[in-house]
């Protein structure tokens, strides 16, 4: 198990309030059962979720001026999603640390995807109060923003490159396109094309280009595959 001196030896940090870093890995389900503590990591983690995307959209804003909104939101959103998050937390062996319910625990608690990145967001919280908001930078700029080279290069491509290397890494031919219709006068058209897998049809989309089109075609495609996986 991995005990609260060694989180702070983990992450570099020696916090004034050791209250504040404990409470950090108190999951509410243990207060059920131990009446000694009173307060769950929640408010933490509402604070920690806060201060991590102001502090990664600050970064992202400043060192990529050539991104647009949609291309730093895409980014942002790889950094701190629940799996990235996740990650952060079997880096720093999170898991180990918290105070789980003895069903909690029965249950695979501490590798729950979700809970993990809900405690790398209580502890971020934590830091932010112990340490304020430099204490609170370092720690997203050492275990998250570390990962953005890779992560802007996912982020960059489009849909339709995207699809196509996610179809073929599952053994399939790539996608074809096909346009199935077009509106509006030469000025203002709309295209509506369909994209196909493996002779199926996944999801049509529109723009008023057919490559517009062709994009959100692909776009509409991978989340339907995403979702499907994930199942």
């Amino acid at each position: 198990m991995t005990t609260e001196p060694q989180v702070e030896e983990r992450v570099g940090i020696t916090f004034k309030d050791k209250s504040c870093l404990h409470r950090a890995f108190i999951h509410r389900s243990y207060l059920n059962e131990n009446k000694v503590e009173t307060e769950s990591n929640e408010r933490l983690e509402f604070l920690g979720d806060a201060v991590l995307e102001f502090i990664v959209s600050n970064n992202l804003f400043v060192h990529f001026p050539n991104l647009d909104e949609g291309h730093l939101t895409a980014l942002r959103s790889k950094l701190v999603n629940t799996t990235s998050l996740a990650e952060t937390a079997r880096e720093l062996d999170l898991g180990s640390a918290l105070y789980l319910s003895r069903g909690e625990e029965q249950s695979g608690g501490r590798t729950n995807t979700g809970l993990l990145a809900n405690t790398v967001e209580a502890l971020l919280g934590a830091i932010f109060l112990d340490q304020g908001v430099d204490g609170a930078r370092e720690f997203v700029d050492r275990f998250i923003l570390s990962k953005v080279p890779q992560t802007v290069k996912e982020s960059l491509k489009d849909p339709k490159s995207m699809l196509q290397e996610f179809v073929q890494a599952k053994g399939l031919p790539a996608p074809s396109y096909k346009v199935i219709a077009e509106s509006g006068p030469d000025h203002a058209k709309e295209f509506t094309i369909e994209v196909w897998i493996d002779k199926k049809s996944y999801a049509a989309g529109k723009g008023n280009s057919k490559k517009a089109a062709t994009q959100d075609a692909a776009g509409k495609a991978l989340d339907l595959w995403k979702k499907s996986s994930e199942k």
